[in-house]
């Protein structure tokens, strides 16, 4: 059962933060090739297939612990973000939580392409930054107007299941260490710096297991000198130890947005 169906009370907290996030914050800013282009599938795009997006995007900031969408909303907006990153998660009655799938500046959240669709996870904001957001419908309009944009949605469609597909099967054959491994690997790939801002609390709910677990996780990969932790920071010391400590799943999970930018 997912969380639109936890409580009353939970669904109206849900729905005012919904409200914050879609409402605008600021006077619009003017979108700019460069800005845009700090979204690596908006850059895919070449200039004359970028430039007509620009009337339909809006640059707004989102928050840590913004929800986008939960579970069952119909799409209003899809997000390009650039310096944010997005989780993608099932919360259960009992409010246990799994995490599907991770969006950063390589990716858009929230596409929707037909009008009767409906989110089948929670889309929340799990660092801090800037986006583009456009309109559902315009984001439709230009999918079947075809064309390069159109062809990217579909590349990327087919990267983010991928994905999916092989959280599926590291969450179910991996060790503890092999999954820390790939979801911290998966925040580095989407930050500018070897420095991640999570605590163990987070690390925990996202990967579904207990705190202590995640001490003794976290604890291990200190020893080997891959990372090093303190308190709600986390500094990636080798990456390259971190990559064969998670295992074929990480490399995997990144053979379809390879595919991706190698086609664009």
């Amino acid at each position: 059962m997912q969380r639109s169906h936890i409580s009353a009370a939970a669904n109206q907290a849900h729905a005012a933060i919904r409200t914050l996030v879609l409402a605008p914050s600021h006077a619009t800013v003017p979108i700019s090739l460069t800005g845009a282009q700090q979204n690596a599938l908006l850059r895919a795009l070449d200039r004359a297939d970028l430039e007509p997006l620009f009337p339909h995007l809006e640059l707004v900031q989102l928050k840590h612990g913004d929800y986008l969408y939960d579970c069952g909303d119909s799409f209003e907006h899809a997000w390009f973000p650039t310096n944010a990153i997005v989780s993608l998660h099932y919360v259960m009655e009992d409010g246990a939580t799994t995490e599907i799938g991770v969006v950063g500046r390589e990716g858009v959240v929230g596409v929707a392409l037909h009008a009767s669709e409906r989110a089948t996870c929670s889309a929340v904001v799990q660092a801090a930054g800037y986006g583009y957001r456009i309109r559902t419908a315009a984001l439709r309009e230009l999918f079947n107007e075809g064309g390069a944009f159109a062809r990217l949605l579909m590349r990327y469609t087919f990267a983010r299941f991928s994905q999916l597909a092989q959280n599926v099967v590291g969450t179910r054959h991996s060790t503890l260490e092999q999954k820390l491994s790939r979801w911290l690997l998966e925040r580095l790939d989407r930050s500018p710096g070897c420095e991640l801002k999570v605590t163990q609390e987070t690390m925990a709910t996202m990967l579904g297991v207990r705190r202590e677990s995640i001490t003794l996780a976290a604890g291990k990969l200190q020893t080997e000198g891959l990372i090093q932790y303190r308190r709600g920071t986390v500094v990636v010391l080798d990456r390259d130890g971190l990559e064969v400590c998670a295992g074929a799943c990480y490399k995997a999970a990144r053979i379809g947005f390879d595919q991706m930018r190698n086609a664009a």
